[in-house]
């Protein structure tokens, strides 16, 4: 069935009448342009993630990026350095970025109910240096995403209250949410089964992090 809305948004005339903003002073002008010490302690204690793109061609993505606390490095108050680690291989945020350097960042801490939100523009670089510094267990990145703050500022707890996200009782049991093992054995034509598929993925997740 189609879905038919009752009525479709077009303008921030309509959308500020519907929600008005806020009369606070510090909610209105709680952004920066650059990383302060609040937000340098948050990147140091975050261990993950997410980095959102849009290319020439309207193609949008969104990806976790995670490892230890502290694996982004804050270069300056206005750049941030993010190592790419080995993933799936697919770049669709990097092929993005080649399009259109414009990025938004999500930092996340386990347990805290608040994140930290960048949005710059971001180069796709190398550096001996840089490298060396982001490498683990003696192996540097192939890459590093050079990311230019252009708004920071912290979001609020709302999400993270309603969700109940990082309160443990809530979890649904491991094995009961859908696996990357069942989307490619739905997805794609394959004589594997299943748990081949899931085979394969644990091997993968256990040698291929670094």
């Amino acid at each position: 069935m189609t879905f038919r809305p009752e009525e479709t948004v077009r303008t921030r005339a309509r959308l500020r009448e519907i929600i008005p903003e806020q009369d606070s002073v510090r909610v209105l002008q709680k952004d920066l342009d650059r990383l302060n010490r609040v937000a340098r302690d948050f990147i140091a204690l975050s261990p993950f993630l997410v980095l959102a793109t849009s290319g020439r061609r309207g193609r949008v993505s969104v990806s976790p990026r995670g490892d230890r606390p502290g694996f982004v490095e804050v270069h300056d108050d206005r750049t941030l350095l993010i190592p790419d680690r080995l993933g799936n291989q697919r770049l669709d945020c990097f092929e993005n970025i080649l399009d259109d350097p414009r990025v938004g960042l999500i930092f996340l801490v386990p347990g805290h109910p608040e994140t930290l939100r960048i949005s710059g523009t971001a180069a796709i670089v190398r550096d001996s240096a840089a490298q060396a510094r982001l490498a683990h267990g003696g192996r540097e990145p192939a890459l590093i995403l050079a990311v230019r703050a252009e708004q920071v500022f912290m979001h609020c707890a709302k999400a993270f209250l309603r969700s109940r996200l990082w309160q443990a009782e809530t979890w649904p049991a491991r094995r009961t949410a859908p696996s990357l093992a069942q989307w490619v054995s739905e997805a794609v034509p394959s004589e594997l089964t299943e748990a081949e598929i899931q085979e394969i993925h644990d091997e993968d997740a256990a040698t291929r992090l670094y």
